[in-house]
C-alpha cells in the first residue's frame, strides 16, 4: 500500500508529464476528494497509507484529468461566491468572472430594498442555479427569485442546488426559453447567456471546448445571436417594471457591439460596465 505522499507525488508528476498548468492542486484536490478530507491533512497526514480501492479511485480521476476532464466534473463541485455547488456535464462550470455579476445584482437589490422598494428578479439561461441561489441565501429579504433555462437537463441540477442550499421555497425553477416563461414583470433581469463566438472556438482551453456543454456557450459568430434576440424580446414582452435594471454578463469583445443595441432599443438607458480581473468589461448594467 502507498502513503498519501508517494500517491501525491505519482498524481503530481502524472499531470505534469500530460501538460496540465495546474497539475499540484488539481492533484491535491483529487486526492482530498478520494479520501473525503480536507486538502490541509494531505501535509499533516502524509505516511497514512491508502487502501487499495481508494489508490485505484484515485489514479483513474488522474487518469481522466491527464486527459483534459475538468475537475469540477471528476468531483461533483465547484465553490461559488463561498458556497459549494454541484456541477456535472449537463451545466457549465462556475467562473470566478460571474461572481461580479452576482455582487452587482446584489448591489442593486439591496439599494431597491434600502428604498422601500422589495424587488422581483429573475435570471434567465441559469444553468446549476449559482446566482439566484447565492442572492437568495446572502439577501433573505428577497421573498423570491425566478430561474429559467432551456434545457431540462440543467433546471435538474439547478433544483438539487436549491435544495443543498434550503431555498427551493424561494428561487422558482422555469423552464422554456428566455422570457418565455416568466409569469410577471421583474425589477431586476440578470443573465449570464452563452456569448462565445463560434469564431473563438480554437481560443478556448481544451478541457471546456472538449468537455462543457455547447449549448450553454455559443451563440452565433461572435457570440451575440442570442443577446440580439433576448433584448428584441424584452423590449416587446413587456416582462420589466418600470425603472427595472438589467445585468448581463458579456463576452470580452462586447462591450460596443451591445451598448449599440441596446441605446438603438433604449435610447434612455443609463449604461455602466465591471471589469474582470483581466480588466475587460464584463458586467453590463443598464437602467433602463
Amino acid at each position: 500500500m502507498t502513503t498519501i505522499s508517494q500517491t501525491l507525488e505519482q498524481g503530481i508528476l502524472t499531470l505534469t508529464k500530460a501538460g496540465q498548468v495546474t497539475a499540484r492542486l488539481d492533484a491535491q484536490v483529487l486526492l482530498s476528494h478520494t479520501l473525503h478530507v480536507e486538502r490541509s491533512a494531505l501535509y499533516a497526514y502524509p505516511e497514512r497509507t491508502l487502501t487499495p480501492q481508494q489508490e485505484q479511485q484515485y489514479l483513474t480521476l488522474i487518469e481522466r484529468r491527464s486527459q483534459g476532464e475538468p475537475v469540477a466534473y471528476l468531483t461533483g463541485h465547484k465553490e461559488f461566491y463561498g458556497l459549494d455547488f454541484l456541477v456535472d456535464k449537463r451545466v457549465l462550470i462556475p467562473r470566478p468572472e460571474t461572481e461580479l455579476l452576482v455582487e452587482a445584482a446584489l448591489k442593486v437589490c439591496r439599494q431597491m430594498l434600502t428604498e422601500g422598494r422589495t424587488p422581483i428578479a429573475a435570471d434567465i439561461g441559469t444553468g446549476s442555479g449559482i446566482i439566484p441561489i447565492t442572492l437568495a441565501v446572502l439577501e433573505p429579504r428577497l421573498p423570491y427569485l425566478y430561474a429559467s433555462d432551456i434545457s431540462a437537463d440543467a433546471l435538474e441540477v439547478a433544483y438539487l442546488n436549491c435544495q443543498r442550499h434550503h431555498v427551493e421555497d424561494r428561487v422558482r425553477l422555469l423552464h422554456g426559453n428566455l422570457l418565455a416563461p416568466l409569469a410577471e414583470p421583474v425589477d431586476i433581469l440578470i443573465a449570464n447567456l452563452p456569448y462565445v463566438g463560434t469564431d473563438e472556438i480554437d481560443e478556448l482551453a481544451p478541457d471546456v471546448r472538449v468537455y462543457e456543454p455547447p449549448l450553454a456557450l455559443f451563440s452565433g459568430p461572435y457570440g451575440l445571436d442570442l443577446l440580439h434576440r433576448f433584448f428584441t424580446e424584452l423590449h416587446e414582452s413587456r416582462k420589466l417594471v418600470q425603472d427595472a435594471v438589467l445585468l448581463l454578463e458579456i463576452g470580452y469583445r462586447q462591450h460596443e457591439p451591445l451598448t449599440r443595441l441596446l441605446y438603438e432599443i433604449w435610447p434612455q438607458a443609463s449604461i455602466s460596465f465591471t471589469k474582470d480581473y483581466a480588466g475587460w468589461d464584463r458586467v453590463l448594467q443598464a437602467n433602463l
